[in-house]
């Protein structure tokens, strides 16, 4: 049996917490869910009746409460049947006394009785203290993956600084200056500290990417790309794992800071870009949307003389030329910069002109693919297609970090909102147009084979990145420079596949009846399934108070046919377990 520990103030909340009334609530739903409040737990309690009637052989239909009547489960011959207590409608004096007793619940909260929510965070971090070390806050803080420099948290983190000048010893902080920091931002800390950020339990979850880091770390085989010189001069041992969830919650493992260039991982970006500002139709006129088959360099089109796809080098030369069309190539790179500033949430974004140079000298092939699109007319009219190649080779040799791309994959995550700026930077047709084609054709020649064991949209690149992209959860960022014959890294491969393998994130790992996998997006805690014969009310009452006496009590919502209740609860940890 889970224990938990509370704190005397919450526990007070908790108790008054339900003698509140249960206003607004429809009494025939399905399921009716309590959230009960305190220090180191909140509660979800589901109860859900099934019961059937058999007598001499006949089904009876079930009653049916009427609007503004209750029901409850009684016991006869030995079943349990709803009984509708129509004599008991709720008057207007009993609306009267509920809305008096909210009234007065109301005032007691401003009144100062009552917590707020910067007083129920204090609680929950101080544990009894009537002080809180500031490190215990920030220790706290990051174990629910939020950074202190979150842009989202910077008032907080600033009134913070200004405070601690103020104490007397620079460090502990009371509950009255403790409320004054976080104000500013309590409903996004009140979430983090609730655990209702898409993955919950993000300590767990980080404690299993950083095996799987070190799992794939241990690998030696691939080789560093040579063909463009300076991609050479990177270590073979260089091994990185960044991640960002929707929620802006981010982890780390490796060597995360080491300036690389995107390369191909560039590809999807522009090509969302390109879709953001002219709309996918216009874009495919242009570009195809079907996998090659081929090497990424080759000189071949379609049928209809076109790139197959944006994620190939002839079709990320078109696409590069559909940005800013008539702008010079300063104005289109400051514009794409601008871009993936905000897709990275102004982490840091470089450029490395030793590799521009570097490219531009061993670029041969893609030069022969430039003059053979040009000779098909695949560009728009008017491109002049050398300043183009040179604002493709400049846009493959912008730099990231492992980190700052995590971010940016994120935000294609996110539907195009950035994580931890909140600012909407690509639209929802690009991000879904985009994710699409990194799923079919993003793996260069093993598109097909990781989108069969992966399930996720992701691109690689040439420098050994690769972009992961885990709708509606988190991007993921992978680097080492080492690649297999098909140009991924061997590293970033084996991590994603491995990833997989441990959480329920390809693409119909939800299908129903299909086998579980560990999901970090339930909520955290226990899910426990009861079965009960058929019973009154007040014995389930008893049955659940043997269970577990933290639930204090349980209110049937409706009655269906079956022959035995069950009780299903969940139960959602905020603090230690023992």
């Amino acid at each position: 049996m889970l224990q938990f520990r509370f704190s005397a103030v919450l526990k007070e909340l908790f108790q008054s917490n339900l003698k509140r009334p249960l206003t607004g609530i429809t009494r025939n739903k399905t399921s009716l869910p309590i959230h009960y409040c305190s220090s180191n737990a909140s509660l979800d309690v589901k109860v859900s009746f099934k019961l059937k009637l058999l007598h001499a052989g006949v089904h009876r239909p079930l009653l049916c409460a009427a609007p503004g009547t209750r029901t409850y489960c009684t016991k006869t011959e030995g079943a349990a049947i709803p009984v509708t207590e129509s004599a008991i409608p709720v008057t207007d004096q009993e609306k009267k006394d509920e809305t008096a007793k909210e009234a007065a619940t109301e005032k007691r909260r401003k009144a100062g009785i009552l917590p707020s929510l910067e007083d129920l965070l204090f609680y929950t971090i101080a544990e009894g203290q009537e002080k809180i070390p500031v490190h215990k806050f920030l220790t706290a803080l990051k174990a629910t993956g939020l950074r202190t420099g979150d842009p989202r948290l910077k008032e907080c983190m600033d009134t913070l600084k200004v405070t601690l000048k103020n104490t007397s010893d620079g460090v502990m902080l009371d509950r009255q200056l403790f409320k004054k920091c976080v104000q500013s931002n309590i409903v996004l800390l009140t979430q983090a500290f609730r655990k209702k950020f898409v993955i919950p339990d993000f300590q767990s979850f980080s404690s299993h990417i950083d095996e799987l880091y070190e799992s794939a770390k241990n690998l030696t085989e691939g080789q560093v790309a040579d063909y463009i010189p300076q991609l050479a001069k990177f270590s073979p041992d260089l091994w990185a794992v960044s991640l960002c969830t929707v929620d802006g919650q981010r982890h780390t493992v490796g060597d995360t800071k080491v300036p690389f260039c995107l390369q191909s991982c560039v590809k999807p970006l522009k090509y969302a870009i390109a879709v953001h500002d002219h709309g996918t139709e216009y874009v495919h006129g242009f570009i195809g949307k079907e996998p090659s088959g081929l090497r990424f360099n080759k000189l071949f089109l379609d049928e209809d003389d076109k790139p197959h796809n944006p994620m190939v080098n002839a079709g990320a030369i078109v696409c590069t030329s559909l940005i800013k069309q008539g702008a010079s190539n300063a104005e289109k790179f400051d514009y794409v910069m601008n871009f993936l500033n905000k897709m990275a949430g102004n982490e840091y974004v470089g450029f490395s002109n030793a590799t521009f140079q570097s490219e531009r000298e061993s670029g041969d092939r893609n030069f022969a693919i430039g003059y053979y699109l040009k000779e098909k007319k695949c560009f728009p009219e008017g491109t002049d297609m050398t300043s183009i190649l040179d604002f493709y080779f400049q846009l493959c040799s912008i730099e990231v970090t492992c980190e700052s791309a995590s971010v940016m994959a994120a935000t294609l995550a996110n539907g195009g909102f950035c994580p931890i700026t909140g600012e909407r930077v690509l639209s929802p047709e690009a991000v879904r147009d985009t994710l699409s084609l990194m799923h079919s054709c993003g793996m260069y020649d093993f598109s097909g084979q990781f989108a069969f064991h992966v399930g996720l949209p992701a691109k690689s690149g040439v420098a050994g990145g690769i972009l992961l992209v885990v709708p509606n959860v988190m991007g993921i960022m992978c680097w080492s420079p080492p690649l297999d014959k098909l140009g991924n890294s061997v590293r970033g491969i084996q991590f994603c596949t491995d990833l997989v393998s441990l959480f329920n994130f390809h693409n119909y790992d939800n299908l129903r009846h299909f086998a579980k996998k560990h999901d970090p997006r339930r909520e955290g805690g226990d899910q426990r399934q009861f079965t009960f014969g058929p019973m009154d009310y007040e014995s389930l009452q008893q049955e659940l108070a043997l269970k577990d006496s933290l639930w204090k009590k349980v209110v049937p919502t409706d009655c269906h046919e079956d022959s035995s209740t069950t009780v299903v609860y969940r139960m959602e940890s905020v603090g230690e377990r023992n």
